[in-house]
């Protein structure tokens, strides 16, 4: 607890707590201190200079000084305002104002801010340029001659994202900041995270979104642009002058620029940030500090791959089959025919025969109500989500084991913990800004970091353990270093005594795995094994992140238990820093589940056959509901093929390229006699359709998502619907009606509302108390009591105890030995999914412009392979056509194929409809393939200028001390006691 103590300030006594630098208590006294280079999110930088003050006479940078009982601090006094001045005019040196014709003049520009309040009205220093070219790129641009060398930039790539990308490079004449060894920013490792801009305190990094677009008077070309700046400079004599007009053109900018508030549409991370529009323009994202997921973190999908919301690829119209073509619509004629068919079909047949599949990238809203349209409305639980597709059998482990199947804390704890293990995740691709607390954490606090998985991604590079057990093999190494635990008398006696239950049980259902049992299953060595075990045993926390490598087995269910098991026997739930985090793929993959997008499930997981809980709903919706459960996604294609299921309801979910053995699923789709899909792009699977209806983006709507961590988050909307497309609510309410449901919701939190009113796990959710960036994680009590760490006081099983789940190990797919390679998939960092938002972006497919094979340097020795060969992989199942990259990421048999295209490449093709046995997730990484070599040369499928192929350079921080060491550096309190004599 921090203690207090009495200091001095500007004369005044003042109580405060510990631990503070002098600049946060100034800052909490509404004392103006200028401070360019300091940022909360980054600390302190110290290049700068501006934010001197004395401390006990002492001239001092007053953001990393911390306050000591007794201090007296001046910030005030004429010679602590002329060393400001001096550094002010330093920067001033490296930075021309021309702010009334400046992109970055929008309020926030902490230089001319600063010059306005310190009201300087000329420089001593005059401007010069650092002769260096300004370097660009698709998403952002770099201005040497507007650079002022604070460094933020430069801690936020080294010390927040950690890509290690930027430094300063002080031994210059004139220093700049410099990509890796000072290239280019394409032929970098920059992965185009745009911290740096969101960082840069003026327009030295600036996003090209905002280039020509955010002035009234910006936008000038190239040639004028010089004697525009000097002709200002002309009329505006004097500082006080251009302040003047500059905010005066400031605040005109603020009538057309609009700011609103969303969270990203991408991964389960759930990045929160403002989208600044101008009309129709999205000109540049600006994350917040107090955004509670991300900070200031953005990956580049989530800053720079919005491009889909405007292109002219978009649905805008409905669309009605004829023939084997479409038309476009009306909507009326559309609901008509949907009407029409969804009637027939329930007099004909029943209920049972039409089925629902709702989506991870709609909101809460939108879920809840595809649920209660298929149950309330059609009178079925034929209804599902894509979670069944990747995190279903995460979920099942942990309801088994400690009742709730959501993350045990959030993502500050994951990044308090002392050991991180990672298990079939590439969590720096898949899962971008919470990739970067963990290499924060191990790179800045010596958090320790095991990664286990098949291929050698970033954080496995950066791990202190990198293990390759065999694949589909997790299980078992993860329930013999937990016998070892036991054995070795490290497990939490105390903690399983007083809250875990069935613990002899599953003990004793240990004695299989042995050392010696994994070593032979799992090709690990028992050294691995040993220190794996040791470091878990030696780390007062660990917290264990899993995702689809884990998952999508026919055992995922029971991997997933495995490594809850573990959490349980060493004691590490109920505490800050550790417990499971099962990683959500999609933006709202938990809330699509959370909300009752399930066969099995209501709403907050209550189950359709408990008769108490469905009465309740019952009442409230004044229906009569089905007690049986439904149908999965994956029972629902075997259903059209017996003949079972005649109607599909799908909305944002391409199924028809993302679901496992896609020929059986497309075949099954041409079996509907009715099939209804919406979406804003006419993807792959709507060439199956009867009816494809156009919906809305999130940024042109409202409602909540729920991220990894469970916490619920408003987006807001800022553009209207695009052409006659409107959001997910608004038509299935639409079609519900012409059901005879008749709703009557007019905004979403009507539909949040109901919600929470019979669902206990988030019964204190509202509109009201997610204002902003405000945000609760679930459960949510009724006063609005969130829980940001859950099983603090128990475990929402019937003894409020944790139970330990004995299991077994469940091999692999077998194949014939003709198929000798083992084709590994998942994400890529560039492209979501199968690409259909993000291959809209121009730039982000320059830099990837198509899916590609990654074979390692053994394979492509023994089949004469090199970047760029045509392949033909070919499984049991169907073939796929893709061009090569060998790298070292993969090794001997093992290749490994993204996921993210919707072509001939798609992994889909490859997959069995084999699935978990407990949950029917499809078992996509079990796949195994012959190749066959269609092409030996071609040109590479990854151009030189992807991040891949760059040098990144880490160092911690900026490397301001070799700023100081430089001969044309003195300090400016040095400089003042040496002008006054002191």
């Amino acid at each position: 607890m921090n203690q207090t103590m009495t200091v001095a300030i500007n004369g005044k006594q003042e109580i405060i707590s510990s631990g503070e630098s002098v600049l946060e208590r100034l800052q909490k006294m509404d004392m103006q201190v200028p401070s360019l280079c300091y940022h909360p999110s980054l600390g302190a930088i110290e290049t700068c200079d501006s934010c001197i003050v004395k401390v006990n006479g002492e001239f001092v940078r007053a953001c990393s000084t911390k306050i000591n009982d007794g201090d007296v601090v001046d910030s005030l006094s004429s010679d602590v305002h002329e060393a400001q001045l001096i550094a002010m005019d330093r920067m001033l040196g490296n930075h021309e104002l021309y702010c009334t014709i400046c992109d970055y003049n929008n309020g926030n520009c902490e230089i001319h801010n600063a010059v306005k309040e310190m009201k300087i009205s000329h420089q001593e220093t005059p401007h010069s340029t650092k002769e260096s070219e300004v370097k660009r790129s698709t998403f952002y641009r770099y201005d040497p001659d507007q650079c002022i060398l604070c460094g933020r930039c430069v801690e936020a790539c080294q010390d927040v994202q950690v890509t290690e990308t930027l430094s300063i490079d002080w031994n210059l004449k004139r220093p700049r900041v410099i990509w890796d060894k000072d290239t280019t920013i394409d032929e970098s490792s920059c992965v185009n995270c745009g911290h740096c801009s969101t960082v840069c305190p003026c327009n030295a990094m600036l996003e090209v979104g905002m280039e020509g677009e955010a002035g009234f008077l910006t936008g000038i070309k190239e040639e004028t642009f010089r004697p525009m700046v000097n002709i200002t400079k002309n009329i505006e004599t004097g500082y006080e002058s251009l302040m003047t007009i500059s905010d005066v053109e400031a605040a005109m900018r603020e009538e057309r620029i609009k700011k609103t508030k969303t969270v990203c549409t991408y991964c389960g991370v759930g990045c929160a940030f403002d989208v600044w529009t101008k009309d129709r323009k999205i000109l540049k994202i600006e994350p917040q500090a107090e955004a509670p997921a991300n900070g200031i973190s953005t990956c580049v999908k989530g800053k720079f791959g919005w491009d889909y919301v405007n292109s002219e690829e978009r649905l805008t119209k409905p669309l009605i089959r004829e023939g084997d073509s479409f038309r476009e619509a009306e909507w009326e004629e559309a609901l008509d025919l949907i009407e029409s068919k969804f009637k027939s079909k329930l007099n004909t047949k029943g209920s049972d025969a039409l089925a629902f599949i709702s989506s991870s990238k709609c909101t809460n809203e939108e879920s809840y109500l595809m649920q209660k349209l298929a149950r309330g409305v059609i009178g079925t639980n034929n209804i599902d989500n894509c979670s069944r597709y990747c995190q279903s059998p995460a979920t099942m482990g942990l309801w088994r084991t400690v009742g709730y199947g959501g993350d045990s804390g959030g993502i500050e704890d994951i990044a308090k913990a002392e050991l991180v293990i990672s298990i079939g995740s590439n969590t720096v691709e898949s899962h971008p800004v919470l990739s970067t607390r963990v290499k924060r954490a191990q790179k800045l606090n010596g958090q320790k970091v095991i990664v286990a998985d098949l291929r050698k991604h970033d954080l496995a590079e950066r791990s202190d353990i990198f293990v390759k057990p065999s694949p589909g093999s997790d299980l078992v190494w993860l329930s013999a270093i937990t016998k070892y635990i036991v054995d070795q008398g490290w497990h939490d006696v105390a903690f399983l005594e007083k809250h875990v239950s069935n613990v002899e049980d599953y003990l004793s259902s240990l004695t299989p795995y042995t050392l010696d049992y994994a070593v032979e299953v799992t090709l690990l060595t028992k050294e691995e094994l040993i220190r794996i075990a040791t470091m878990i045993h030696e780390a007062k926390t660990t917290s264990i992140l899993w995702a689809m490598g884990v998952t999508q087995h026919g055992g995922g269910s029971d991997t997933s238990t495995a490594i809850s098991n573990l959490l349980l026997v060493t004691g590490n739930y109920m505490k800050p820093g550790a417990g499971s985090y099962p990683l959500r793929g999609h933006n709202n993959v938990q809330g699509a589940s959370d909300f009752g997008s399930m066969p099995d499930r209501l709403p907050g997981y209550q189950f359709v056959t408990d008769d108490e809980i469905r009465s309740r709903f019952e009442a409230n919706w004044g229906v009569t509901l089905p007690s049986v459960p439904g149908l999965n996604n994956h029972e629902m294609v075997d259903a059209i093929h017996e003949g079972k299921l005649d109607v599909l309801y799908l909305k944002g979910e391409d199924m028809g390229i993302v679901d496992s053995n896609i020929n059986h699923v497309q075949s099954a789709f041409e079996k509907l006699s009715f099939f209804v899909v919406q979406d804003i792009f006419f993807t792959k699977t709507c060439q199956y359709a009867d009816v494809v209806l156009p919906a809305s983006p999130s940024l042109e709507k409202e409602g909540t998502f729920v991220n990894t961590e469970r916490r619920f988050q408003r987006l807001y909307q800022a553009l209207e619907p695009l052409g006659d497309s409107k959001p997910d609510w608004q038509i299935i309410m639409e079609i519900a009606n012409r059901m005879g449901a008749g709703w009557s919701y007019s905004h979403p939190s009507e539909i949040m509302a109901e919600a929470a009113s019979l669902t206990p796990l988030f019964a204190g959710v509202s509109y009201e108390r997610l204002e902003g960036y405000d945000s609760l994680q679930w459960p949510v009590k009724e006063d609005g009591t969130d829980t940001p760490l859950l099983f603090t006081d128990g475990f929402p099983l019937p003894d409020g105890k944790a139970r330990l789940w004995p299991v077994e190990w469940t091999k692999p797919l077998e194949f014939e030995e003709v198929y000798d390679l083992h084709v590994n998939n998942g994400r890529l960092l560039e492209h979501f999914h199968e690409g259909n938002m993000t291959y809209q972006s121009e730039g982000i497919t320059k830099k990837t412009p198509s899916v590609f094979l990654e074979v390692s340097h053994e394979l492509a020795k023994e089949r004469e392979l090199e970047d760029g060969t045509m392949v033909r992989l070919t499984s049991p199942y169907g073939s796929v056509k893709v061009e090569c990259v060998v790298t070292d990421r993969v090794f001997g048999k093992q290749v490994y194929l993204p996921m993210n295209t919707n072509g001939e490449g798609a992994i889909n093709y490859l997959t069995s409809f084999h699935a978990d046995k407990d949950t029917d997730t499809p078992a996509y990484k079990e796949v195994s393939a012959k190749m066959e070599v269609l092409k030996q040369k071609g040109k590479s499928p990854l151009p030189k200028t992807n991040h891949r192929y760059g040098n990144p350079q880490p160092q911690i921080g900026v490397k301001v001390e070799e700023k100081w060491a430089r001969s044309d550096y003195t300090f400016p309190g040095d400089l003042v006691k040496n002008r006054r004599g002191m």
